[in-house]
């Protein structure tokens, strides 16, 4: 490699900080002007997150992945990884001597703007892989242009969702990287493995990667050692991550939704695979030979699953009770397909679908008719974008995936077009760089749908605006201050607002949003929903003292067919019974009833 070559694939680190630095002052800026309306930890799941790891500093076990003071007085096991718990944990302890108390906000404001510097860097990396130098700036900016990308790194996202992110980008980039490197494709299989220990949502982003190994296989088989690194890495690496993530007594008890010996079982169905079609004797054979050998073992592969785990054919929420997923899980949000997500989110939904569109375009332009010798590298990247795109359709939460991986597509865009510019400046040379720009900024785009929304009849309208400020305002720290002074006691609460509770105060709940939960999230729709003298009953077998309340959140609403007797209908009318007495003080958030004896 000559040194304009060597130079030409280099990260500019200048723009690079630069870049950091703007949006860390803007993610600065938005959380202070907010910072009386809008709370830090304003997810469930950063919530429990951090619920997580001061239960682990204080003394709660490696393997013990219990949380004790959910479904009181039960409790009730979280299927998370430890992997993302050691490092808000580490940061705590270093926050300690110089934040005190507020150790753990400090960590959960800091992390996340760690993992973005490490995301854009990533992003830069790749873009400059496939384009060039000039491919920097549009791989730092814009990512911290999307809504769905930024999102997940904004303070106080301490969820797993922007280390996933990362792990996807890193597995892109090594995947490219293996066709002149077989060595990255080792760094792809370890980084698939601990992509899936973090959460099985990375199981679009691992079977792109596998699909692509084979793909390499099939076009070259003289790249069979890259093939074969990449199953060995992968199983090597799940191995390992079951190992520290479950005792030996449960190594081999099988789970859909979290890593366990079904997803260990697969990576090592893929790794003895691998091994075998890269020592096959046909390197001098048609392609269509080996697309036919390659294809037979994949599916061979994909029946010896479905028979060895039936139970896990369903998905990860496979094992979840058909009544939840129907009412509770198939409402979430960010769990609807994008048709769905258009009418409930139409801004973030349009800003979301449209760089993966375009990219997918500029893909497939690229692979077809531009000849730079990088047509390999962009058809892997066509790959994985495709896929991630397929799950976005399906469930809108793969929107950040398929952004991610949308990236270097629009930064390719970007620098074509400001090269013509420079060539030939003209309008239509700089509506082009500006358009190209726009195209894949999320934010610029979720502006102009928004606009477009109040001029249509009832655009302007700021029903949910006001709910979500009434329930944010719950979730303010402020909002648990006279709760956290009693001593412990157990409380009925809404879903959503049970994270909340566990972190603010010392109290114990029925449920949080965790579908392995099940008993507490069921007993908790049927509390609110059903006639109130069952109610009743569901509080005196838990022992239940207090039913604390948020009125903005979506579920006082009640579900469609709520009793007219039940607690959401009868409090709508000011008229529960007299065994419910309210003790709310004054201005608070947050409704509280005493439950007294009968």
């Amino acid at each position: 490699m000559t040194e304009e070559q060597a130079n030409a694939a280099r990260i500019n680190w200048l723009i690079l900080f630069a870049a950091f630095a703007a949006s860390v002052v803007v993610l600065l800026a938005r959380y202070f002007i907010n910072v009386e309306t809008s709370p830090l930890i304003s997810d469930t799941d950063d919530a429990m997150r951090l619920v997580v790891v001061r239960d682990f500093l204080n003394g709660q076990g490696w393997f013990d992945n219990v949380q004790h003071r959910l479904n009181t007085p039960f409790g009730a096991e979280i299927h998370w990884s430890r992997l993302i718990d050691l490092p808000i944990a580490g940061l705590v302890l270093l926050a300690r001597p110089f934040a005190g108390a507020s150790a753990e906000m400090a960590a959960a404001f800091i992390w996340p703007l760690i993992l973005l510097f490490v995301l854009l860097a990533v992003s830069a990396k790749l873009c400059v892989r496939l384009i060039g130098r000039d491919g920097t700036l549009p791989g730092v900016l814009l990512p911290v242009f999307s809504p769905s990308i930024l999102a997940e790194f904004t303070p106080g996202r301490v969820d797993h969702h922007n280390v996933q992110l990362i792990l996807a980008l890193v597995t892109v980039y090594c995947t490219i990287e293996a066709l002149k490197r077989p060595a990255f494709a080792t760094g792809a299989g370890i980084a698939c493995a601990t992509a899936l220990a973090i959460g099985t949502e990375s199981i679009a982003t691992v079977a792109a990667a596998i699909i692509a190994f084979g793909f390499i296989w099939i076009a070259s088989p003289a790249r069979a050692t890259a093939l074969r690194d990449f199953g060995l890495s992968y199983a090597g690496a799940s191995l390992v991550h079951l190992a520290i993530a479950q005792p030996p007594s449960r190594w081999f008890e099988p789970a859909c939704d979290a890593l366990s010996i079904v997803y260990v079982t697969a990576a090592i169905i893929v790794a003895l695979a691998f091994v075998l079609l890269s020592y096959a004797p046909v390197r001098n054979k048609p392609v269509w030979l080996r697309l036919v050998l390659g294809g037979g073992v994949g599916l061979i592969s994909l029946a010896a699953l479905a028979l060895l785990f039936p139970e896990c054919r369903n998905g990860p929420y496979g094992q979840v009770d058909p009544w939840l997923v129907e009412h509770w899980i198939d409402n979430i949000i960010e769990a609807r397909p994008v048709w769905e997500s258009l009418i409930a989110l139409p801004a973030f939904t349009v800003a979301s679908l449209v760089p993966p569109i375009v990219g997918l375009i500029i893909v497939g332009y690229h692979v077809i008719k531009v000849r730079d010798g990088r047509t390999p590298e962009w058809a892997m990247l066509g790959l994985f974008l495709a896929l991630a795109f397929v799950v976005m359709v399906v469930q809108v939460r793969g929107a950040r995936t398929a952004g991610i991986i949308a990236i270097p597509a629009g930064a390719w865009l970007i620098v074509t077009a400001r090269e013509h510019y420079i060539a030939r400046s003209r309008p239509f040379q700089v509506v082009g760089l500006i358009g190209s720009w726009l195209l894949f900024a999320g934010a610029a785009i979720s502006v102009v749908v928004l606009f477009a929304g109040t001029l249509l009849p009832g655009g302007g309208a700021a029903g949910d605006g006001e709910r979500r400020g009434d329930r944010d305002a719950c979730l303010m720290p402020q909002a648990f201050v006279d709760l956290a002074g009693l001593p412990p006691e157990r409380l009925m609460t809404p879903i959503d607002l049970g994270s909340h509770m566990l972190l603010f105060t010392p109290h114990s709940v029925v449920s949080a949003p965790y579908h392995r939960n099940q008993r507490g999230v069921l007993d908790t729709f049927h509390f609110f929903n059903w006639p109130i003298e069952e109610a009743r009953a569901i509080l005196d077998e838990r022992g239940i003292s207090l039913v604390v309340t948020c009125p903005g959140m979506p579920e006082m609403r009640g579900q469609p067919d709520a009793s007219p007797d039940s607690f959401v209908r009868l409090a709508e009318k000011n008229a529960l019974p007299s065994w419910l007495r309210e003790v709310t003080l004054p201005g608070a958030a947050l409704r509280t009833y005493e439950v007294l004896p009968r």
